[in-house]
């Protein structure tokens, strides 16, 4: 009888078995967010275990980025202002990877606009706005000058607009400890005309901060104060709807915007 031979195919070491790579998934867990509501968003993998730790927030919103394609922007909103947590609107600078993270959410958001030529509907950016996020930093020697480290508080930063007469009104709100807790704000007017069917050409017009005592305080640093919040130039109006807004300048910066609506919320 001739001789048979028979291969077996050993098991492989369980060293050298690649891994399933996990399967990202999203699960609301209840936080406050920006507007005191409980959104906030954890990742989890298909074992029910938080992998936060062993993905990079790049990773995570680039999965997230790709979950989301076809979701309403409601879903989007949920996750960018989830990202949006405990960072002080990036004004005194995030990580390159929550930059990352939000700036994903940002691109989603801006490729459903439901608002695609903003400037032939100019009503939809009337009214008052609140900054919730901005590239736009305030570092190093800049921060320390202007006393924005031990001295002076940065509060909430508005935008009024009057699309009627082509007029917009930043508001920078600052309280100074020491001095009695001193609130006061600087407020600078732009004017603005329309350049595109999505871009607005901006002039600065005049700026002022209140009260004296306050002015007294930033006096000395005033021109590097009014460099930083200074709107002069073009903006590229990229997402609106009735509650959040998104706007990119000639300077590359970003702003997020969401509407004010409750009463006694105006700056």
């Amino acid at each position: 009888m001739a001789a048979t031979t028979k291969f077996m195919q050993h098991p492989i070491p369980g060293p050298h078995v690649f891994p399933r790579k996990p399967v990202i998934t999203t699960k609301l867990v209840q936080t406050p967010n920006l507007n005191n509501k409980p959104i906030i968003i954890g990742f989890k993998s298909p074992q029910n275990r938080f992998i936060n730790n062993h993905i990079s927030a790049a990773a995570a919103a680039a999965a997230l980025h790709n979950d989301l394609r076809g979701e309403p922007t409601a879903a989007i909103k949920i996750h960018l202002f989830a990202a949006l947590q405990g960072i002080n609107r990036g004004i005194f600078g995030v990580s390159s990877e929550k930059k990352s993270e939000i700036e994903s959410f940002v691109h989603l958001l801006e490729s459903l606009n439901p608002t695609p030529h903003p400037t032939l509907s100019l009503h939809k950016i009337d009214g008052n706005w609140r900054l919730i996020y901005t590239t736009i930093t305030i570092l190093g020697s800049k921060r320390t000058k202007l006393g924005l480290r031990d001295f002076i508080t940065l509060g909430d930063l508005f935008q009024s607009i009057n699309s009627a007469q082509g007029k917009a009104v930043n508001t920078a709100k600052f309280s100074a400890r020491g001095l009695s807790l001193l609130s006061g704000h600087l407020t600078i007017e732009a004017s603005f005309k329309v350049a595109s069917n999505s871009r607005v050409d901006i002039t600065y017009n005049k700026s002022a901060i209140t009260p004296d005592q306050l002015m007294n305080v930033f006096r000395k640093n005033y021109d590097l104060l009014l460099g930083i919040f200074n709107p002069e130039g073009w903006l590229e109006i990229t997402y609106v709807d009735d509650s959040l807004r998104i706007g990119r300048d000639d300077k590359g910066n970003i702003f997020i915007l969401e509407r004010l609506l409750e009463e006694g919320d105006n700056p």
